[in-house]
């Protein structure tokens, strides 16, 4: 899967595309934990690339996997199954690391991302995505940017500033800038 990585360039082109193009329709990476599939804005996304060693970091929340060295820079690296608390799986040759750019307060941070597998970058009209159902009070959906409703599909499209965001991370990112 290293081979299949996606460069910032090629990000920058789609971005400068998704720009010039219609607010009806946004552009998603859609990706694979299990059965169930997701979606990102495809701004968000800075690369993807092949699962890599993980240097584990103590004393860290169980989703939090650690580090990895991506050409000089040290990112912290998140296991999505782990957040979601939905069951491991083994690592396969499909498993790869989405590095995204997310937003904590007035700080810009790289993280990656672990899933079974990209699917495909898609547009989807504003008229196809729903709002996130709403459950009672125990159940948290605001990290869910809304349901992208795809032929007779449905793609969770996340909000990754959310998915990502809480005092777990942003400790861990002040530890990693020191």
């Amino acid at each position: 899967m290293a081979d299949t990585v996606i460069e910032n360039q090629q990000l920058h082109n789609a971005s400068e595309r998704i720009g010039s193009e219609s607010n009806e329709e946004s552009k998603y990476l859609t990706f694979a934990l299990g059965a169930e599939e997701f979606g990102l804005e495809i701004l968000k996304v800075r690369e993807i690339i092949g699962y890599m060693d993980i240097t584990a970091v103590p004393q860290t929340p169980a989703h939090v996997k650690g580090v990895i060295n991506l050409r000089g820079q040290v990112i912290p690296v998140i296991d999505l199954r782990a957040k979601f608390d939905m069951d491991q799986m083994e690592v396969t040759e499909q498993t790869c690391i989405i590095v995204v750019e997310t937003s904590q307060g007035n700080s810009q941070f790289q993280t990656g991302i672990v899933v079974d597998h990209v699917s495909e970058v898609l547009d989807i009209a504003a008229g196809d995505i729903e709002d996130a159902p709403q459950f009672d009070s125990d159940v948290d959906t605001t990290f869910i940017l809304g349901m992208g409703k795809i032929g007779d599909t449905v793609k969770i499209l996340l909000d990754i500033d959310k998915v990502l965001a809480g005092a777990d991370l942003s400790q861990f990112a002040a530890v990693m800038e020191k």
